[in-house]
């Protein structure tokens, strides 16, 4: 026998949210989008309990609060844009550092 999955007060979950029904959205879309509504997904730390499905308020991690149905507890992150280009691997880091010595030479912070 499986428990049901719920989510406590402060657990990390994602909430689905529906922003627009099917008849609400523009008419410049292709058929097969048209007919079906917007959906938003909003990950955030729960300000309650609830069990999948159920409706939840979370706290983003930029203070925003949103309702919505819970639709996972502990959610990851999915997306990818490929792998990495090595070029670009050391980009930030190396700027970093000639910021740093930029900042040394000119006296301090500016």
């Amino acid at each position: 026998m499986t428990e049901d999955i719920r989510a406590r007060e402060g657990d990390w979950v994602e909430v689905e949210c529906k922003l627009l029904d099917p008849a609400d959205r523009s008419k410049n879309l292709p058929p097969e989008t048209a007919e079906k509504p917007l959906m938003m997904w909003v990950k955030g730390f729960a300000l309650g309990e609830a069990g999948m499905g159920e409706e939840l308020t979370v706290e983003t991690i930029t203070g925003r609060r949103v309702s919505g149905a819970l639709s996972a507890v502990n959610p990851g992150y999915y997306i990818t844009y490929g792998p990495p280009i090595p070029e670009l691997t050391h980009v930030g880091r190396d700027l970093r550092r000639q910021l740093a010595e930029w900042r040394e030479r000119e006296g301090g912070e500016r």
